[in-house]
This record gives C-alpha cells, structure tokens and sequence, in this order.
C-alpha cells in the first residue's frame, strides 16, 4: 500500500463540451449544474474529502466564467487557475504545463466531469491507499462499462490479477471503463511531447512497461456527456435520497 499522502490534483476544465450543448452554448461544462450545484463542485468537494489541499484548474473555454467561480469558493482546496487560453492543450498538455505546481510525487488528475455515487468506502480515498509509487506510473479508477449511468461504449481496459492494466483492441470489449480519475506520478510524463497531447499515449507506454495498473469504482459511476445523461443522472439522485 502506498505511504504518501495525495494533497495535491489536477482538475481538467478546458473543453468544449460540445455534446453537452445547447447547454454550452453559453456556460462551460464544468458549470452546468448536477443535483443543483456545477460539476466542478462535485469534485472539488471529493477531492476535499480525499485530503487533497491544493488544486491546479486548467480554462480554455468560456474561461472567465470558471475563474468567477473558483475565486467565490472557499478553500479546501486552495485553487490555482493553469490559463489555456491561447491554445488548448488536451489532457496530456494540460496536466504537463502545471507540472510544476504539482509537486515532486503522485497527485490526482480528474475530469470537472466525473462524478459518481459513493457506496462504502470513498472511491478517491482508496485509490489513494492502493498507490505504490515504486512500481506504478499510474494508477486508474475503473467503472463497470455494462452497468455505468450514461456509458454504452466498449470499455477501455482489462484488469489482471495483480492489478495491471491491458487496454482493449479495437474489435474487442472490455469490462472495464476509465471513470476519470487517477493519480499519476510526474514521471509519466518524461520524454512526452511538447504542446497539445492526450494522456492516452503516455498510459499505453506505461501499460507496455508493466507500470499501468487500475482499481475498480465502488459505487455507481455516471457518464455525464449529454444532457439527457445529466437528466437521467438528476434521477438516479433524487431515487437515492428517496
């Protein structure tokens, strides 16, 4: 089990969101609002459960109304904006341009879009005690791809028996989808490419490496990437707190 305490994290919040429009039309995803509150403030708040106390926030789109917001948010976590405006850098880039402000060991990335429904212990939290840096470049939160909220895809990953991960070829499906969220080691990132890239190609060198591993999501995960997602999400809420 890993040793280091997680207290710092990477939020992703520069997209487009287009399949979410008309909804984006005029607010950036991460501000369209679950259960009441923005998106963002979902995972901030887990993040804060997690122990995690700084967080870097990239902004591309609609940039100023994201900023407006996280400066009205009282810490934790204390929130530093990564500006993306000039150019969109995608996951990789994103997270390689706050390297920085990450610090020296393994910290969380999230997707402002990634929610999910706690059932037990919390998911980041054990995510956290499963980290072992001396063997891991990354470690994934996994959802069930058959029985995720809003997911009709064909998965991404299998998971072997020590906890590895192998991701699926193109004609296959694989029982397991990444939930985005993860912790990675600043290493991951060695020998990556300048500018706009996605983390897709650095966990595949990982995996290659025996360095890939995942951990599977307990509770129910919600893909929320259209808005009749957000609706039925709205739903699978108010029958829990029924």
């Amino acid at each position: 089990m890993g040793a280091v305490m997680i207290d710092t994290a990477m939020v992703l919040a520069a997209g487009y969101g287009k399949r979410m429009r008309p909804l984006t039309e005029t607010i950036p995803k991460p501000m369209v609002r679950l259960a009441g509150r923005p998106l963002i403030d979902h995972v901030l708040d887990r993040l804060a459960e997690a122990g995690v106390r700084q967080v870097v926030t990239n902004v591309h789109y609609l940039a100023d109304v994201i900023e407006a917001h996280l400066g009205e948010r009282a810490g934790p976590p204390q929130i530093a904006i990564s500006d993306e405006r000039d150019m969109l850098l995608d996951t990789g880039g994103g997270v390689k341009k706050a390297l920085d402000r990450l610090g020296p060991e393994g910290f969380f990335i999230q997707n402002s879009d990634s929610v999910w429904i706690e059932e037990g212990e919390r998911n980041l939290s054990r995510l956290a005690s499963l980290w072992e840096p001396a063997r891991m470049d990354a470690l994934l939160l996994l959802a069930d791809a058959r029985g995720s909220l809003g997911y009709a895809g064909a998965g991404d990953f299998w998971l072997d028996d020590d906890g590895r991960l192998i991701r699926r070829s193109p004609d296959e499906v694989a029982p397991y989808v990444f939930a985005g969220a993860s912790i990675a080691h600043p290493r991951l990132f060695d020998h990556s490419p300048d500018g706009a890239f996605s983390l897709n190609p650095l966990w595949d060198r990982a995996a290659a490496r025996g360095r890939l591993f995942g951990a599977t999501l307990k509770g129910e995960w919600m893909h929320i990437g259209t808005p009749e997602a957000l609706e039925a999400a709205e739903q699978r809420l108010r029958d829990k707190a029924a």
